[in-house]
């Protein structure tokens, strides 16, 4: 599809994964205002998950959801790698970490997965390797914040954190039996994840002390938002755009969806713009550019790894890959923070 011939359904869906997904740093920062970080990830993710099974089994049958035993496993192995030590430490770190560094930090899951995959034998090519020095330099200048004291280093390296356990789901996910329908494996990662972050914060207490009547009206709104349209409005859009756009299009949103998270952040949040976020965040951007770039490309003689592994983003989400960014098909490009779930 040449992009002449992209129709205006092709960009409003792409306009809605840009939109969602760069806003769900923002959803999950206004959730944790008043919300415990992990029971309300894993609340988010249980209900997303039943419904997401739920419109599955009434478009297609109950038997879509069948899937073998080790499909199963895998399923459930992938979504706790990539909600719980994903998507839920992303959560976590946001009750300290303003959501537009949150998400810049985040945008370097795609060279994690570039270090992966060249631990496993691949060449992914020396533009994605330039693209992973460029994601580490930025990353340097992104964690200075923490390192001068004006955001807690603790919770930018649970970021850290979260990017390499993400990027350990997304890598795993193409190299285990998962189920073959990619929203199917989508319901059961996000059923398997928000039952790990609710256990996780259950031993954490967060239970204790906890009065839904004290929640805010702003918070339940934030957690609606994530459930309906990060989780299942633009995971729709995402996998439909990944069946109908050249992907060299779709996976552009792994560098359009950190810059909307800055800037809704700025706006909304009034969160500070300063110079290593605002210079760490271009060069992490143009490290994920390069490396999209050297996706795009004609595959090797050996084949490479899905493009998806680059990245859940969510979220963040199986699926597509980009934590708050939850569970897309596996041949895309993103973190923990995006909704692909």
């Amino acid at each position: 599809m040449t992009t002449a011939r992209i129709s205006g359904t092709v960009w409003a869906a792409l306009g809605i994964v840009y939109l969602v997904w760069g806003s769900t740093y923002l959803g999950i920062r206004i959730a944790v205002e008043t919300m415990p970080p992990f029971l309300s990830a894993g609340a988010r993710f249980v209900v997303a998950g039943l419904l997401l099974a739920a419109l599955l089994a009434w478009r297609h049958g109950p038997g879509v959801l069948r899937v073998t035993r080790p499909q199963l496993a895998s399923a459930a192995v992938v979504g706790v790698l990539l909600l719980v030590g994903g998507n839920g430490l992303v959560v976590l770190a946001e009750t300290t970490v303003p959501s537009g560094l949150a998400a810049l930090l985040i945008a370097v899951v795609p060279a994690w997965v570039v270090v992966l995959r060249t631990a496993f034998g691949e060449r992914p090519g020396p533009a994605a390797y330039a693209g992973v020095v460029f994601g580490l330099a930025g990353l340097a200048l992104l964690s200075l914040p923490g390192l001068s004291g004006d955001v807690r280093i603790g919770g930018v390296l649970t970021v850290v954190a979260a990017t390499l356990m993400w990027s350990v789901g997304s890598f795993s996910s193409s190299r285990i039996p998962m189920p073959r329908n990619p929203f199917t494996a989508s319901a059961y990662e996000m059923l398997a994840g928000g039952v790990g972050c609710a256990l996780v914060g259950l031993g954490r207490g967060e239970q204790r002390g906890l009065d839904l009547a004290e929640v805010s009206a702003r918070s339940w709104t934030a957690l609606a938002y994530l459930v309906v349209f990060g989780s299942l409005v633009a995971f729709t859009a995402y996998a439909w755009l990944l069946q109908t756009a050249p992907i060299s299009l779709v996976a552009t949103y792994a560098y359009v969806n950190p810059v909307v998270a800055v800037l809704l952040g700025w706006l909304v949040l009034d969160e500070r713009l300063t110079w290593p976020i605002a210079v760490g965040g271009a060069v992490v951007v143009a490290g994920v550019w390069l490396i999209v770039r050297a996706e795009r490309r004609p595959a090797p003689p050996e084949p490479p790894a899905p493009a998806a592994a680059l990245a859940p983003a969510a979220d963040g989400g199986a699926a597509p890959r980009d934590p708050g960014a939850e569970a897309p098909p596996a041949t895309a490009v993103g973190g923990p923070g995006t909704d692909r779930r």
